[in-house]
């Protein structure tokens, strides 16, 4: 029962970071410095049409992608640092090395979250 309640407490906060993170956006705004006939108007409409619906996918392929990393980045993290403080209670002698070990599997999940976020906003200004 209790790794239920966990399990979905966890899910909820996950899918209130993707509401969070996907409520972005931005809305495209045209300036016509000419008067334009009625197809081209058509035309331009269905045009900013399309960038705004491409806008709004790279916004949700952005938000999608850091939340995933960074949720499970911070699940991993946090069952690192809780075995890393089991080993020490069981054997306080070898913390120095369990410490070490520690710091590095975490650096090597924060690259991992570090690299989602530069692809999240490669995906947003280059894509």
């Amino acid at each position: 029962m209790k790794l239920m309640k966990k399990t979905l407490i966890t899910l909820l906060l996950l899918f209130a970071a993707f509401g969070v993170f996907s409520a972005v956006a931005p809305a495209s705004v045209s300036y016509a410095a000419e008067e334009t006939t009625a197809t081209e108007e058509t035309e331009e409409a269905e045009a900013a049409e399309a960038e705004d619906n491409s806008t709004a996918g790279k916004a949700i392929a952005a938000a999608i992608s850091i939340g995933i990393a960074a949720g499970l980045g911070t699940l991993g993290m946090g069952l690192c640092v809780g075995k890393a403080a089991e080993g020490i209670a069981r054997q306080p002698e070898a913390e120095g090395k369990i410490r070490t070990t520690m710091i590095l599997g975490i650096v090597f999940i924060e690259t991992a979250v570090l690299y989602a976020l530069v692809v999240s906003i490669l995906i947003i200004f280059v894509l």
